[in-house]
Parts: structure tokens; sequence; C-alpha cells
């Protein structure tokens, strides 16, 4: 697909720019009031702090402790400091924050390293090295990510910097050639891909920041040119793990550094090689792809959540409505207009990277002309996701395997919510650490299927890998009801001694869902239900919170379990408890009514 593009590489590429030159007056000068003194306001707080030290023991930590988050808090406040000063000189333009800018721009580039420890390896799933070697750089996700940063500050602040010194400006030319442009051109990272082994985010993410770095910089027109044929290699590479429904299995979170970044890669590609993309913006899976966002929303920060994403995410950005703009999604469009307009004004992406920060401060949106449909229905049999929606209740069904990108083994949970809040839940997944990617991620009881909506039988739990996977996944809707069915035993192994457990999932629009389960093997089955708000016994029903009820059929007696969350990642999206139901099945059948 990305390789046609290909014919339309010029011999010598048109400038890029990753925004509004300092020199650009009357563009900074048009931010909105709001936004401005909000930049300000950051700058500000970034001038009067002291930059982190990073220490070789800070490295080292990861492969110690498996402890990420330590060394992460140092290393992104660097990136997030220099961004807020760089956005700051952009707006005011007085020179005030250049003394700062020149101290973190030499910082980083005098770092050992720009990959992170959990990433400092040559192979996937490899060594992690405890100290990065010089002389081989890594391409990781944040290496990327670095030299995109200094690259569109360069270009964008390049004036200013070199009546500081023109050595700035040469300073970051050559580490992001040291460390992004050569290693990319000379060495072959698993990421890139080779036309048969799976890829994931890192692919779209990496591929959309070299080429962030290569074009806002000085380079030369044979480089670009390399760079940009590898980078339309690594795009058809990326896009192939994805069915024309255009799901991203690493759940909605992850949308925004896949196919979101691979919008970017496309925009930049675009700009530089007029026309490439033309034909690319019209395809259907590219539109879908966009469009996923969308369907995966509930209400508010609110979505459906499966894998390592969370179910509170940030509010979308410019980037989803330019999205929306290049495919011709007015939806997705006007949807990201909304919610952007509902969030915490003013609003700019909490991520680092200064390209997306830059376009959502001059990007003028607007919303397109006629009515905001309403959220509809979803199928996505590529991942075996089906999402159903009434007045009151948005329902998702995932099937899949236990083999997909970033997996929780959880084959045939249900996630459930009623006028826009959670009933029953996905958990999503704790802090990063060296156990989430290693051989142990499934001791980790949020990546298992007894802490999902799902059974165990005898104790025994879903097991991971491709072949444990959802059969027979069937869904049908109608205006009056939605229903969704699949067959969930071939996700557990031979322990279970299980031979059909049939799950069957139907929201009878206007009246409420029911969850009927048929169980047909040799062990004691229970089922456990995930809940935000706590669930109270009341004889053959459970009333969850204020939001309703489940009653039970078919079911013995049910515990309930309190679950402290104490965890910095899993509580931006629940309250400091959480709760497990377990109902056992007293006979071959549970049948569940949620109204």
């Amino acid at each position: 697909m990305f390789r046609e593009a290909a014919a339309h590489i010029p011999s010598v590429f048109p400038e890029f720019l990753p925004g509004a030159r300092f020199d650009d007056r009357n563009a900074w000068r048009g931010v909105a009031d709001e936004l401005k003194a909000h930049v300000l306001k950051d700058a500000e707080a970034a001038s009067g702090r002291r930059w982190s030290v990073i220490r070789a023991e800070d490295y080292r930590q990861f492969s110690i402790t498996g402890n990420r988050a330590d060394f992460e808090a140092l290393y992104f406040s660097r990136r997030r400091m220099l961004n807020d000063l760089v956005l700051g000189e952009l707006v005011e333009g007085a020179g005030r924050f250049l003394p700062s800018i020149v101290d973190g721009v030499i910082l980083i580039c005098e770092e050992s390293g720009w990959q992170l420890p959990a990433h400092n390896s040559y192979e996937r799933g490899g060594v992690r090295h405890p100290l990065p070697d010089v002389e081989r750089p890594v391409i990781d996700l944040f290496a990327a990510e670095t030299g995109a940063l200094l690259a569109t500050a360069a270009a964008l602040l390049g004036g200013p910097l070199d009546e500081v010194s023109p050595v700035v400006r040469r300073r970051i030319e050559h580490e992001v050639h040291v460390r992004i442009l050569a290693p990319y051109l000379g060495t072959h990272f698993w990421w890139m891909g080779n036309g048969a082994e799976r890829m994931n985010n890192w692919t779209a993410w990496i591929t959309q920041n070299v080429l962030l770095a290569t074009f806002s910089l000085d380079t030369d027109d044979e480089l670009k040119r390399r760079v940009v044929e590898k980078a339309l290699g690594s795009l058809d590479c990326f896009i192939k793990d994805y069915a024309e429904d255009g799901a991203c299995e690493e759940g909605v979170v992850y949308y925004r550094h896949a196919a979101l970044c691979m919008f970017g890669a496309m925009t930049i590609l675009d700009t530089v090689a007029p026309g490439c993309m033309t034909s690319l913006w019209a395809k259907p899976k590219i539109r879908n792809m966009a469009e996923y966002i969308l369907h995966m929303h509930v209400d508010g920060r609110y979505y459906f959540n499966f894998a390592d994403s969370a179910a509170v995410i940030d509010p979308c950005t410019a980037r989803e409505y330019l999205f929306g703009k290049a495919v011709g999604s007015d939806a997705l469009a006007a949807f990201a207009v909304r919610d952007r307009a509902v969030s915490k004004a003013p609003h700019l992406p909490e991520e680092w990277n200064l390209w997306y920060r830059v376009q959502e401060l001059l990007t003028k949106v607007q919303l397109p002309a006629g009515d905001v449909l309403p959220a509809a229905d979803a199928s996505y049999p590529g991942i075996g996701l089906y999402i159903a929606r009434d007045d009151r209740f948005a329902l998702a069904v995932k099937g899949g395997n236990n083999g997909e990108s970033h997996n929780h083994n959880d084959v045939g949970s249900v996630t459930l919510y009623k006028n826009g809040q959670p009933f029953l839940i996905d958990v999503g997944v704790e802090t990063y650490t060296a156990r989430t990617f290693s051989s142990r991620r499934y001791e980790i009881w949020t990546m298992q299927s007894v802490f999902h909506n799902l059974p165990t039988f005898g104790g025994v739990m879903q097991s991971d890998g491709a072949a444990f996977a959802a059969r027979d996944m069937q869904a049908e809707f109608s205006a009056e009801v939605a229903e969704i069915s699949l067959d969930i035993a071939a996700a557990y192994p031979q322990e279970a001694r299980l031979r059909a457990y049939r799950r069957n999932v139907s929201l009878r629009r206007g009246h409420g869902v029911e969850i009927a389960d048929v169980h047909d093997g040799d062990l004691p089955a229970v089922l456990s239900l995930m809940t935000r708000d706590e669930p109270v016994l009341r004889g053959g029903s459970v009333r969850v919170g204020e939001l309703g009820r489940i009653e039970i059929e078919g079911g013995g007696e049910v515990d309930i379990e309190a679950i402290e969350i104490d965890d910095a990642r899993l509580a931006i999206s629940w309250p400091s408890k959480i709760y497990r139901l377990r109902i056992p099945l007293v006979g071959k059948q549970l049948k569940l009514q949620i109204v």
C-alpha cells in the first residue's frame, strides 16, 4: 500500500516546517489568549525548576530492581521542561526563556543514551543492557521522540538559538544524526518490519518521529530519499497487521501511538512528496483506523478498554481532528472538536511531543456542518470486538485471542456501562515494570482472566498465546436487540477439563442486558465480575452502587472481595477500592439479568 507512494518521491524535497517559525510573529500572536496564558504559566514554572540529575545508577536500577518509573520520571521531566520552555519562547518572543532552553538542549544532548533502560536492547525481547553504549545507539520509542523534539525546536527556534551560539543547532544536528539517522539507515531494528513478523505501535510511532527529525533538520536530499523509502516499507509492515475494519488490538490508548502516528507520518510524507498520499487518504481501511477512537468512546473521559489500555484517557486534540479531515470523516472531526470543547480549558496534549503541542496551538478547528451523530453499534471482527448501545447501556464483548499485542488473557470478557458510568469493568494495567513485558507478565493480577468478567474452572484461568482463542463468534444487531455469542473454552488450557463454554450476551434495547453462560466441563466453574461501585447482596440479586442490579439465576452463594487500588496508573481510572464478585455455577447454566 505505502510502497506505491515511492513513485512520487522527488529528487529535490520541498521545505518542511513542523509549525510556524519564531519570526512568524503573526502566527504566534494568533494563538488564543487563554492558551497563550497557559503556555506562559507552564514556561515560567519550568524556568524556576532545576533540571533533573541522571546518574548511571539511576539508569542501572531497571536491571537491578525492574523499576521503570523512577528513571523515567527524571528522563521525561527534562523533555517536558524543554517543551514548555520552547513553547513559551515561541508564544512570547521576548528571549527570557532562551538561557534555560539552551541548558535543556545541551543537557539532553550530553546524555549517554536516549533510549529508556527498559528498551536498551538490540533485538525484540532481548537482554536489556544495564547502561547505554554510546557507540551503538538504540532507537526506541523515546530516543525517536527525543530526536523529534530537538529537531522541532531547532527548526522553529533556530534564529534565536543561533544568536546565543551557532553551536546549539550544530550540536542538535550532530546528535540527531549520530543517534537517530545513521542507525536508522544502517541498522535493522525489529520495529522496522521484515514483511512477516507482526508489528505494533512502535513501528508507526518511531517512523513518524524519524521522519519528523529528518525533515525538520537541514539534511541532504539523498539522505531524505533513503529515509522516506525505508519509512514507506515500515508503514506497509505496520498496516498489514490491521484488518480492513481498522481496529487496534492494543486498545484505545495505543490508537494514539499507532494509527494516529501513522497519520502523522502520512502528513509529513504528503508535505515533502506532494500527492504521494492522495490515493491512501481515500482508502476505507485507513478511514476505519481513524474512526476507531470514535466508536470506542462511551461518555466523557470513559472509553471501552482492553489490553494495556485505561478506561479513562485524555481528551482529543487537534491530531484527531486533522485525521478526520484528512480521511473525509466529519464524524471524527466533529467528535474531536466536541471532546476538546468539554475538556478542561485551556488544554494542551499531555504528551511532550513538541509537534503535537504546536499543532494544538496553531490549528484552527471548525465544527463540520450538519448534526453530530450519536454513538452507534460497531463491529470489529478482525479482533473479535463488538459494541452495542441503547439510551442507557453501552456494551462491549471481546473475543479474539490471547496472543494479541498487550494481551490480558481476556477472551470473552464483557465491559458494560450504564448511563455513562462503569458497571462491569476492565481494570486495565498497572504502572509498567520489568515484569510487565517478561515471561512473568501473567503473574500480574491485572493480566489474569480471574480478574476479568470471566469464569475459572477448579481455579484454572485462561492461558496466553494465539492458540488460546475464541471460537464460533457471532453477532446479530437489530433495532430491538443486539446479540453476541462465542465459545471461550479454547482459551483455557487442558487442565481446565473444559469441552465447551458458550457465552451469549444480549442487549435488549430499552430493557437491559442478559449474559447467559452454558458450561460443559468436569471442574467447578466460578464466574468473576469486576465492578467499580460496591456491590450489595439482596437475596438472589446484587445491587451495584446506585447504578442498577444483577439478577442471578443458576448461581450459588456469591462472594464479594474488595481490592485496594494503590497504583498510580490504575488510580487514573478507578477509586481507592474496586470489587470482584465470585459467582459459582450450580449447574450447567448461569444467567445474569442486568437492569
